[in-house]
Protein backbone atom coordinates (compact mmCIF):
# COMPACT_ATOMS: atom_id res chain seq x y z
CA UNK A 1 0.00 0.00 0.00
CA UNK A 2 1.55 3.29 -1.05
CA UNK A 3 1.66 6.22 1.39
CA UNK A 4 -1.31 8.57 1.14
CA UNK A 5 0.02 11.54 3.00
CA UNK A 6 3.33 12.55 1.53
CA UNK A 7 3.64 16.35 1.66
CA UNK A 8 3.53 17.42 -1.95
CA UNK A 9 6.52 19.35 -3.30
CA UNK A 10 6.31 23.06 -3.94
CA UNK A 11 6.21 22.44 -7.67
CA UNK A 12 2.63 21.21 -7.08
CA UNK A 13 1.72 24.90 -7.03
CA UNK A 14 1.84 24.89 -10.80
CA UNK A 15 -1.46 23.00 -10.75
CA UNK A 16 -3.17 26.11 -9.39
CA UNK A 17 -3.02 29.63 -10.74
CA UNK A 18 -2.79 32.42 -8.19
CA UNK A 19 -1.21 34.94 -10.50
CA UNK A 20 -4.28 37.09 -11.04
CA UNK A 21 -4.64 40.33 -9.14
CA UNK A 22 -7.86 39.19 -7.50
CA UNK A 23 -10.34 36.34 -7.33
CA UNK A 24 -13.41 36.13 -9.51
CA UNK A 25 -15.66 35.74 -6.49
CA UNK A 26 -15.56 36.02 -2.71
CA UNK A 27 -18.19 34.39 -0.49
CA UNK A 28 -18.38 34.75 3.28
CA UNK A 29 -20.56 32.54 5.48
CA UNK A 30 -21.18 32.98 9.22
CA UNK A 31 -22.62 31.00 12.14
CA UNK A 32 -22.73 32.58 15.57
CA UNK A 33 -24.46 33.15 18.86
CA UNK A 34 -26.53 36.01 17.45
CA UNK A 35 -28.42 33.57 15.24
CA UNK A 36 -26.65 33.34 11.89
CA UNK A 37 -26.61 29.77 10.59
CA UNK A 38 -24.21 29.46 7.66
CA UNK A 39 -25.60 32.79 6.47
CA UNK A 40 -23.99 34.47 3.49
CA UNK A 41 -22.80 37.95 4.49
CA UNK A 42 -21.03 40.89 2.90
CA UNK A 43 -17.42 41.90 3.52
CA UNK A 44 -16.65 45.28 5.01
CA UNK A 45 -16.29 48.22 2.65
CA UNK A 46 -15.30 51.86 2.95
CA UNK A 47 -13.47 52.00 6.27
CA UNK A 48 -9.96 53.18 7.08
CA UNK A 49 -8.52 50.31 9.08
CA UNK A 50 -9.23 46.93 10.61
CA UNK A 51 -8.39 45.47 13.99
CA UNK A 52 -6.22 42.57 12.80
CA UNK A 53 -4.27 41.35 9.81
CA UNK A 54 -4.27 37.80 8.41
CA UNK A 55 -1.78 36.93 5.67
CA UNK A 56 -2.42 33.67 3.81
CA UNK A 57 0.30 32.05 1.71
CA UNK A 58 -1.03 29.37 -0.66
CA UNK A 59 2.48 28.38 -1.65
CA UNK A 60 3.17 27.11 1.86
CA UNK A 61 1.62 23.62 1.81
CA UNK A 62 1.02 21.13 4.60
CA UNK A 63 -1.11 17.97 4.97
CA UNK A 64 -3.63 16.65 2.48
CA UNK A 65 -7.26 16.53 3.62
CA UNK A 66 -9.24 13.27 3.59
CA UNK A 67 -12.54 14.77 4.69
CA UNK A 68 -15.03 15.85 7.36
CA UNK A 69 -18.13 14.13 8.68
CA UNK A 70 -19.78 11.93 11.28
CA UNK A 71 -20.71 8.35 12.09
CA UNK A 72 -23.55 6.06 11.09
CA UNK A 73 -24.69 4.16 14.19
CA UNK A 74 -27.61 1.88 14.89
CA UNK A 75 -28.82 4.39 17.48
CA UNK A 76 -28.88 7.18 14.93
CA UNK A 77 -30.42 4.98 12.26
CA UNK A 78 -33.19 3.90 14.64
CA UNK A 79 -33.91 7.48 15.69
CA UNK A 80 -34.04 8.54 12.04
CA UNK A 81 -36.32 5.62 11.11
CA UNK A 82 -39.01 6.95 13.45
CA UNK A 83 -39.45 10.09 11.34
CA UNK A 84 -41.61 10.28 8.25
CA UNK A 85 -39.99 9.22 4.99
CA UNK A 86 -39.97 12.81 3.78
CA UNK A 87 -38.31 14.18 6.93
CA UNK A 88 -35.79 11.33 6.99
CA UNK A 89 -34.82 12.04 3.39
CA UNK A 90 -34.51 15.74 4.19
CA UNK A 91 -32.01 15.07 7.01
CA UNK A 92 -29.88 12.86 4.79
CA UNK A 93 -29.93 15.45 1.98
CA UNK A 94 -28.86 18.15 4.42
CA UNK A 95 -25.93 16.02 5.48
CA UNK A 96 -24.73 14.60 2.16
CA UNK A 97 -25.86 16.74 -0.77
CA UNK A 98 -23.70 19.55 -2.21
CA UNK A 99 -26.52 21.92 -1.25
CA UNK A 100 -26.22 20.73 2.36
CA UNK A 101 -23.14 19.97 4.46
CA UNK A 102 -21.73 17.63 1.76
CA UNK A 103 -19.98 15.38 4.27
CA UNK A 104 -16.98 13.58 2.79
CA UNK A 105 -15.77 11.20 5.53
CA UNK A 106 -17.89 8.92 7.73
CA UNK A 107 -17.51 6.07 10.19
CA UNK A 108 -19.60 3.09 11.21
CA UNK A 109 -19.34 0.24 13.70
CA UNK A 110 -18.64 -3.39 12.81
CA UNK A 111 -21.23 -5.35 14.83
CA UNK A 112 -22.52 -3.77 18.03
CA UNK A 113 -21.16 -0.79 19.93
CA UNK A 114 -22.34 1.36 22.83
CA UNK A 115 -24.68 3.14 20.40
CA UNK A 116 -26.42 -0.04 19.33
CA UNK A 117 -29.80 -1.18 20.59
CA UNK A 118 -28.33 -4.43 21.98
CA UNK A 119 -25.17 -6.55 21.97
CA UNK A 120 -24.68 -8.48 18.74
CA UNK A 121 -21.99 -10.07 16.60
CA UNK A 122 -21.88 -11.29 13.01
CA UNK A 123 -20.39 -14.62 14.16
CA UNK A 124 -22.65 -15.73 17.03
CA UNK A 125 -21.79 -19.45 17.05
CA UNK A 126 -18.94 -20.27 19.46
CA UNK A 127 -16.05 -22.10 17.84
CA UNK A 128 -17.18 -21.27 14.28
CA UNK A 129 -13.61 -20.72 13.08
CA UNK A 130 -14.62 -21.08 9.43
CA UNK A 131 -17.29 -18.39 9.96
CA UNK A 132 -19.93 -20.54 8.30
CA UNK A 133 -22.63 -18.74 10.28
CA UNK A 134 -21.33 -15.22 9.57
CA UNK A 135 -24.15 -12.78 8.80
CA UNK A 136 -24.67 -9.02 8.80
CA UNK A 137 -28.42 -9.60 9.26
CA UNK A 138 -28.50 -7.51 12.50
CA UNK A 139 -27.68 -4.44 10.39
CA UNK A 140 -30.61 -4.92 7.99
CA UNK A 141 -33.37 -3.25 9.99
CA UNK A 142 -31.74 0.13 10.66
CA UNK A 143 -28.01 0.67 10.15
CA UNK A 144 -27.54 -0.60 6.61
CA UNK A 145 -30.61 1.18 5.16
CA UNK A 146 -29.40 4.51 6.59
CA UNK A 147 -26.02 4.11 4.89
CA UNK A 148 -27.61 2.94 1.62
CA UNK A 149 -30.02 5.88 1.58
CA UNK A 150 -27.19 8.33 2.28
CA UNK A 151 -25.28 6.93 -0.70
CA UNK A 152 -28.35 7.52 -2.90
CA UNK A 153 -28.49 11.26 -2.10
CA UNK A 154 -27.86 13.22 -5.29
CA UNK A 155 -24.26 14.43 -5.31
CA UNK A 156 -23.25 12.42 -2.23
CA UNK A 157 -19.51 11.68 -2.19
CA UNK A 158 -18.12 10.24 1.02
CA UNK A 159 -15.73 7.59 2.33
CA UNK A 160 -16.68 5.11 5.06
CA UNK A 161 -14.34 4.02 7.85
CA UNK A 162 -15.43 0.97 9.86
CA UNK A 163 -14.39 -0.11 13.35
CA UNK A 164 -15.33 -3.07 15.57
CA UNK A 165 -15.82 -2.37 19.27
CA UNK A 166 -15.04 -6.00 20.01
CA UNK A 167 -14.43 -9.32 18.34
CA UNK A 168 -17.04 -12.06 18.95
CA UNK A 169 -16.95 -12.81 22.70
CA UNK A 170 -16.01 -16.47 22.14
CA UNK A 171 -12.72 -15.32 20.64
CA UNK A 172 -11.73 -13.46 23.83
CA UNK A 173 -9.93 -14.38 27.02
CA UNK A 174 -12.97 -13.53 29.15
CA UNK A 175 -15.74 -14.75 26.80
CA UNK A 176 -17.59 -11.50 27.44
CA UNK A 177 -18.73 -8.48 25.41
CA UNK A 178 -16.82 -6.02 27.57
CA UNK A 179 -13.06 -6.08 28.13
CA UNK A 180 -10.79 -9.05 27.65
CA UNK A 181 -8.21 -9.73 24.93
CA UNK A 182 -8.36 -11.47 21.58
CA UNK A 183 -6.86 -14.93 22.00
CA UNK A 184 -3.77 -15.46 19.87
CA UNK A 185 -5.28 -18.57 18.26
CA UNK A 186 -8.10 -16.41 16.88
CA UNK A 187 -6.01 -13.64 15.29
CA UNK A 188 -6.40 -15.22 11.85
CA UNK A 189 -10.13 -15.88 12.32
CA UNK A 190 -10.75 -12.29 13.38
CA UNK A 191 -8.93 -11.10 10.26
CA UNK A 192 -11.26 -13.33 8.21
CA UNK A 193 -14.15 -11.65 10.04
CA UNK A 194 -13.11 -8.28 8.58
CA UNK A 195 -12.91 -9.76 5.08
CA UNK A 196 -16.39 -11.28 5.43
CA UNK A 197 -17.76 -7.95 6.64
CA UNK A 198 -16.28 -5.92 3.78
CA UNK A 199 -17.48 -8.42 1.18
CA UNK A 200 -20.98 -8.63 2.71
CA UNK A 201 -21.34 -4.85 2.73
CA UNK A 202 -20.08 -4.67 -0.86
CA UNK A 203 -22.83 -7.09 -1.87
CA UNK A 204 -25.30 -4.62 -0.38
CA UNK A 205 -23.87 -1.77 -2.46
CA UNK A 206 -21.76 -0.24 0.32
CA UNK A 207 -18.01 0.14 -0.21
CA UNK A 208 -15.86 0.34 2.90
CA UNK A 209 -12.85 2.63 2.45
CA UNK A 210 -10.99 2.27 5.72
CA UNK A 211 -10.68 0.18 8.88
CA UNK A 212 -9.40 0.37 12.41
CA UNK A 213 -8.62 -2.99 14.08
CA UNK A 214 -10.71 -1.98 17.08
CA UNK A 215 -12.19 1.05 18.77
CA UNK A 216 -10.36 2.15 21.94
CA UNK A 217 -7.97 -0.78 22.40
CA UNK A 218 -6.85 0.61 25.76
CA UNK A 219 -10.36 0.02 27.03
CA UNK A 220 -13.30 2.06 28.31
CA UNK A 221 -13.37 0.67 31.85
CA UNK A 222 -15.29 -2.26 30.35
CA UNK A 223 -18.42 -0.11 30.36
CA UNK A 224 -19.54 -1.52 26.99
CA UNK A 225 -18.19 -3.55 24.08
CA UNK A 226 -14.40 -3.56 23.91
CA UNK A 227 -11.40 -5.76 23.24
CA UNK A 228 -8.00 -4.81 24.56
CA UNK A 229 -4.79 -4.69 22.52
CA UNK A 230 -1.31 -3.55 23.34
CA UNK A 231 0.60 -1.67 20.67
CA UNK A 232 2.68 -4.79 20.06
CA UNK A 233 -0.42 -6.98 19.72
CA UNK A 234 -2.05 -4.63 17.23
CA UNK A 235 1.21 -4.48 15.28
CA UNK A 236 1.29 -8.27 15.01
CA UNK A 237 -2.41 -8.54 14.22
CA UNK A 238 -2.11 -6.06 11.35
CA UNK A 239 1.21 -7.21 9.96
CA UNK A 240 0.75 -10.97 10.22
CA UNK A 241 -2.99 -11.38 9.79
CA UNK A 242 -5.26 -8.46 8.86
CA UNK A 243 -3.08 -6.94 6.15
CA UNK A 244 -2.22 -10.24 4.42
CA UNK A 245 -5.83 -11.48 4.61
CA UNK A 246 -7.10 -8.28 2.97
CA UNK A 247 -4.44 -8.58 0.26
CA UNK A 248 -5.32 -12.23 -0.40
CA UNK A 249 -8.96 -11.24 -0.83
CA UNK A 250 -8.06 -8.41 -3.22
CA UNK A 251 -9.35 -5.74 -0.81
CA UNK A 252 -7.37 -2.48 -0.89
CA UNK A 253 -8.28 -1.00 2.49
CA UNK A 254 -6.91 2.06 4.22
CA UNK A 255 -5.94 0.84 7.73
CA UNK A 256 -5.74 3.22 10.69
CA UNK A 257 -4.24 2.05 13.96
CA UNK A 258 -4.70 3.08 17.61
CA UNK A 259 -8.21 4.69 17.62
CA UNK A 260 -7.89 6.13 21.12
CA UNK A 261 -7.21 9.49 22.77
CA UNK A 262 -4.51 11.99 21.79
CA UNK A 263 -2.37 11.47 24.86
CA UNK A 264 1.21 10.31 25.26
CA UNK A 265 0.26 6.71 24.44
CA UNK A 266 -0.33 7.77 20.84
CA UNK A 267 3.35 8.27 20.03
CA UNK A 268 4.31 4.94 21.60
CA UNK A 269 1.79 3.18 19.39
CA UNK A 270 3.05 4.95 16.30
CA UNK A 271 6.67 4.08 17.10
CA UNK A 272 5.79 0.45 17.78
CA UNK A 273 3.72 -0.10 14.64
CA UNK A 274 5.71 2.02 12.20
CA UNK A 275 9.04 0.50 13.29
CA UNK A 276 7.82 -2.84 11.95
CA UNK A 277 8.27 -2.77 8.19
CA UNK A 278 5.49 -5.26 7.45
CA UNK A 279 2.86 -3.74 9.73
CA UNK A 280 3.78 -0.21 8.66
CA UNK A 281 3.31 -1.09 5.00
CA UNK A 282 -0.38 -1.74 5.67
CA UNK A 283 -1.08 1.27 7.91
CA UNK A 284 -1.87 4.71 6.48
CA UNK A 285 -1.98 6.47 9.82
CA UNK A 286 -3.33 6.77 13.35
CA UNK A 287 -6.97 7.32 14.31
CA UNK A 288 -7.46 9.48 17.41
CA UNK A 289 -10.24 10.67 19.75
CA UNK A 290 -10.56 13.88 21.76
CA UNK A 291 -11.79 12.71 25.17
CA UNK A 292 -8.52 13.34 26.99
CA UNK A 293 -9.46 16.99 27.42
CA UNK A 294 -12.26 19.47 26.76
CA UNK A 295 -9.81 22.39 26.38
CA UNK A 296 -6.60 20.95 24.90
CA UNK A 297 -6.50 19.54 21.35
CA UNK A 298 -3.33 17.56 22.12
CA UNK A 299 -1.34 19.66 19.68
CA UNK A 300 2.08 18.73 21.05
CA UNK A 301 1.34 15.03 20.71
CA UNK A 302 -0.09 15.43 17.21
CA UNK A 303 2.90 17.50 16.10
CA UNK A 304 5.37 15.06 17.64
CA UNK A 305 3.80 12.14 15.81
CA UNK A 306 3.64 13.99 12.50
CA UNK A 307 7.21 15.24 12.92
CA UNK A 308 8.52 11.74 13.48
CA UNK A 309 6.33 10.11 10.79
CA UNK A 310 5.51 12.81 8.21
CA UNK A 311 4.39 10.30 5.57
CA UNK A 312 1.65 8.89 7.79
CA UNK A 313 -1.73 10.48 8.38
CA UNK A 314 -3.82 11.33 11.45
CA UNK A 315 -7.62 11.18 11.44
CA UNK A 316 -9.82 12.32 14.31
CA UNK A 317 -12.16 9.34 14.21
CA UNK A 318 -14.46 10.17 17.12
CA UNK A 319 -15.55 13.00 19.38
CA UNK A 320 -18.87 14.20 20.77
CA UNK A 321 -20.43 16.69 23.14
CA UNK A 322 -21.43 14.12 25.71
CA UNK A 323 -23.05 16.28 28.41
CA UNK A 324 -22.51 13.57 31.05
CA UNK A 325 -22.44 15.07 34.53
CA UNK A 326 -24.04 18.31 33.39
CA UNK A 327 -26.15 19.99 36.00
CA UNK A 328 -28.72 20.65 33.30
CA UNK A 329 -30.91 17.96 31.71
CA UNK A 330 -30.34 16.65 28.20
CA UNK A 331 -33.05 19.06 27.11
CA UNK A 332 -30.55 21.88 27.38
CA UNK A 333 -29.05 20.51 24.20
CA UNK A 334 -32.22 21.59 22.39
CA UNK A 335 -31.50 25.27 22.99
CA UNK A 336 -29.24 27.11 20.52
CA UNK A 337 -27.73 29.41 23.12
CA UNK A 338 -26.65 26.49 25.36
CA UNK A 339 -23.95 25.68 22.82
CA UNK A 340 -22.37 29.08 23.37
CA UNK A 341 -22.60 29.14 27.19
CA UNK A 342 -19.82 27.78 29.44
CA UNK A 343 -22.07 25.23 31.09
CA UNK A 344 -21.38 21.85 29.48
CA UNK A 345 -19.43 19.15 31.23
CA UNK A 346 -18.22 15.67 30.41
CA UNK A 347 -17.41 12.58 32.46
CA UNK A 348 -14.09 14.07 33.52
CA UNK A 349 -15.70 17.03 35.25
CA UNK A 350 -16.82 14.69 38.03
CA UNK A 351 -14.75 11.55 37.66
CA UNK A 352 -11.29 12.58 36.45
CA UNK A 353 -8.35 12.04 38.77
CA UNK A 354 -7.27 15.22 40.63
CA UNK A 355 -4.16 15.65 38.48
CA UNK A 356 -6.33 15.61 35.35
CA UNK A 357 -9.19 17.83 36.55
CA UNK A 358 -7.67 20.82 34.74
CA UNK A 359 -8.47 19.15 31.42
CA UNK A 360 -12.20 18.88 32.17
CA UNK A 361 -13.61 22.26 33.23
CA UNK A 362 -17.03 23.50 32.22
CA UNK A 363 -16.87 24.56 28.60
CA UNK A 364 -18.76 26.08 25.68
CA UNK A 365 -19.74 23.23 23.30
CA UNK A 366 -19.54 25.33 20.13
CA UNK A 367 -16.12 26.61 21.15
CA UNK A 368 -14.85 23.10 21.85
CA UNK A 369 -16.06 21.90 18.49
CA UNK A 370 -14.62 24.77 16.49
CA UNK A 371 -11.36 24.81 18.47
CA UNK A 372 -10.78 21.16 17.68
CA UNK A 373 -11.51 21.64 13.99
CA UNK A 374 -9.31 24.71 13.56
CA UNK A 375 -6.47 23.90 15.92
CA UNK A 376 -6.59 20.18 15.18
CA UNK A 377 -5.93 20.80 11.50
CA UNK A 378 -3.27 23.33 12.37
CA UNK A 379 -1.64 20.41 14.23
CA UNK A 380 -1.69 18.05 11.26
CA UNK A 381 -5.05 16.27 11.29
CA UNK A 382 -6.04 14.90 7.87
CA UNK A 383 -9.69 14.22 8.67
CA UNK A 384 -12.33 14.83 11.32
CA UNK A 385 -15.37 12.72 12.25
CA UNK A 386 -18.04 13.48 14.84
CA UNK A 387 -19.54 10.50 16.65
CA UNK A 388 -23.27 10.04 15.92
CA UNK A 389 -24.71 11.91 12.95
CA UNK A 390 -28.20 11.73 14.42
CA UNK A 391 -29.68 10.88 17.83
CA UNK A 392 -33.05 11.34 19.50
CA UNK A 393 -33.71 14.17 21.91
CA UNK A 394 -32.58 12.07 24.86
CA UNK A 395 -29.18 11.50 23.24
CA UNK A 396 -29.89 7.85 22.37
CA UNK A 397 -31.23 5.26 22.12
CA UNK A 398 -28.60 2.72 23.12
CA UNK A 399 -28.22 -0.36 25.29
CA UNK A 400 -25.33 1.11 27.30
CA UNK A 401 -27.34 4.13 28.52
CA UNK A 402 -24.42 6.22 27.30
CA UNK A 403 -26.28 9.31 26.15
CA UNK A 404 -24.66 12.22 24.33
CA UNK A 405 -25.27 14.92 21.77
CA UNK A 406 -25.18 14.86 17.98
CA UNK A 407 -25.20 17.60 15.34
CA UNK A 408 -28.83 16.76 14.53
CA UNK A 409 -31.33 15.64 17.20
CA UNK A 410 -34.69 14.26 16.08
CA UNK A 411 -38.08 13.96 17.78
CA UNK A 412 -40.41 11.25 16.48
CA UNK A 413 -43.32 12.65 18.47
CA UNK A 414 -43.31 15.90 16.50
CA UNK A 415 -41.63 14.50 13.35
CA UNK A 416 -39.00 17.20 13.67
CA UNK A 417 -35.24 17.58 13.42
CA UNK A 418 -33.25 20.10 15.46
CA UNK A 419 -30.11 21.24 13.66
CA UNK A 420 -27.79 22.20 16.49
CA UNK A 421 -25.10 24.86 15.97
CA UNK A 422 -22.66 21.93 15.74
CA UNK A 423 -24.22 20.85 12.44
CA UNK A 424 -23.41 24.25 10.99
CA UNK A 425 -19.91 24.20 12.46
CA UNK A 426 -18.99 20.99 10.62
CA UNK A 427 -20.71 22.27 7.46
CA UNK A 428 -18.45 25.34 7.52
CA UNK A 429 -15.62 22.94 6.73
CA UNK A 430 -17.13 19.93 4.94
CA UNK A 431 -19.11 22.00 2.43
CA UNK A 432 -16.15 24.08 1.26
CA UNK A 433 -12.96 22.11 2.02
CA UNK A 434 -13.09 19.11 -0.25
CA UNK A 435 -11.05 15.88 -0.23
CA UNK A 436 -7.48 16.28 -1.50
CA UNK A 437 -7.37 19.92 -0.45
CA UNK A 438 -4.19 20.98 1.33
CA UNK A 439 -3.85 23.06 4.45
CA UNK A 440 -1.85 26.19 3.66
CA UNK A 441 0.22 28.66 5.65
CA UNK A 442 -0.95 31.85 7.33
CA UNK A 443 0.38 34.60 9.58
CA UNK A 444 -2.07 36.24 12.01
CA UNK A 445 -1.13 39.42 13.88
CA UNK A 446 0.16 38.57 17.36
CA UNK A 447 -2.49 40.54 19.24
CA UNK A 448 -5.40 38.88 17.48
CA UNK A 449 -7.84 36.78 19.52
CA UNK A 450 -9.09 35.08 16.34
CA UNK A 451 -8.65 31.37 15.66
CA UNK A 452 -7.90 30.58 12.04
CA UNK A 453 -6.81 27.98 9.51
CA UNK A 454 -6.76 27.90 5.70
CA UNK A 455 -6.95 25.40 2.84
CA UNK A 456 -6.34 25.22 -0.92
CA UNK A 457 -8.75 23.04 -2.89
CA UNK A 458 -7.83 21.13 -6.03
CA UNK A 459 -9.89 23.57 -8.11
CA UNK A 460 -7.71 26.48 -6.91
CA UNK A 461 -10.24 27.94 -4.47
CA UNK A 462 -8.95 29.10 -1.11
CA UNK A 463 -10.96 28.54 2.06
CA UNK A 464 -10.22 30.48 5.24
CA UNK A 465 -11.89 29.69 8.58
CA UNK A 466 -12.09 32.42 11.22
CA UNK A 467 -13.53 32.18 14.71
CA UNK A 468 -14.04 35.07 17.10
CA UNK A 469 -14.29 33.82 20.72
CA UNK A 470 -14.59 37.33 22.16
CA UNK A 471 -17.59 39.21 23.55
CA UNK A 472 -17.22 41.96 20.93
CA UNK A 473 -17.30 41.99 17.17
CA UNK A 474 -14.00 42.60 15.43
CA UNK A 475 -12.61 43.04 11.93
CA UNK A 476 -9.74 41.66 9.92
CA UNK A 477 -7.76 42.53 6.79
CA UNK A 478 -7.21 39.33 4.83
CA UNK A 479 -4.20 39.38 2.51
CA UNK A 480 -3.68 36.60 -0.01
CA UNK A 481 -0.29 36.45 -1.71
CA UNK A 482 -0.79 37.43 -5.33
CA UNK A 483 -4.28 38.84 -4.83
CA UNK A 484 -6.02 41.95 -3.59
CA UNK A 485 -6.70 42.25 0.13
CA UNK A 486 -10.12 41.78 1.63
CA UNK A 487 -11.59 43.45 4.69
CA UNK A 488 -14.08 41.46 6.75
CA UNK A 489 -16.02 41.91 9.98
CA UNK A 490 -16.87 39.03 12.28
CA UNK A 491 -19.44 39.03 15.06
CA UNK A 492 -18.80 38.02 18.65
CA UNK A 493 -18.96 34.25 19.26
CA UNK A 494 -19.02 33.63 15.51
CA UNK A 495 -17.42 31.29 12.98
CA UNK A 496 -16.79 32.43 9.41
CA UNK A 497 -15.78 30.60 6.29
CA UNK A 498 -14.35 32.78 3.52
CA UNK A 499 -14.25 31.18 0.07
CA UNK A 500 -12.18 32.80 -2.67
CA UNK A 501 -12.51 31.47 -6.22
Amino acid sequence: MKPLFLILPLSFATMFSLSSASFASVEIYQTGRAGDRLEKIESLKGFAQTDHTLKVNPENRFQTIVGFGGAFTEAGAHALSELSGEKRAEVLRDYFSPEGAHLSLTRTHIASCDFSLKNYTYAPVPGDVELKHFSIAPDYPFLLPMIQDALKVAGADFKIMASPWTCPPWMKTNNHWNGGELKKEYYSVFADYFVKYIEAYRQEGVEIWGLTPTNEPLGNNSSWESVHFTAEEMRDFIGEHLGPKLDAAGLDMSIWAFDQNRDHEMLHWAETIYSDEKASSYVDGMAVHWYQSTVDVGGENLDAMHGQFPNKGIIHSEGCIDNIGNDEPIGAMLEDDWYFRPEATDWGYIWALPENKKNHPKYRPFYRYVRDLIQGFNHNLNGWIDWNLVLNTRGGPNHAFNFCGAPILVDSGTNSAYYTPLYYAIAHFSKFVRPNAQRIGFDLSDDSPLWTTAFLNEDGSIVVALFNPEEQATSCTLKIKGAKQLKVAIDAHALQTIVLR
